[in-house]
């Protein structure tokens, strides 16, 4: 359940962090929450999975 919640928050990072609209511009709502996604993945992989301190 772990690597399926790394995995899917890993997608919603990479999405919202390269996301560029039509015109070239990033959405600051969309790299916010994808720092957060990011934030979660890495902690979940890091504490959860390698078994981090």
């Amino acid at each position: 359940m772990d690597i399926l919640f790394v995995f899917i928050t890993g997608l919603i990072a990479w999405h919202g962090l390269t996301f560029k609209s039509s015109n070239g511009k990033k959405d600051f709502v969309r790299l916010l929450f994808g720092t957060i996604a990011l934030l979660f993945c890495l902690r979940v992989l890091f504490f959860d999975i390698l078994g981090g301190i």
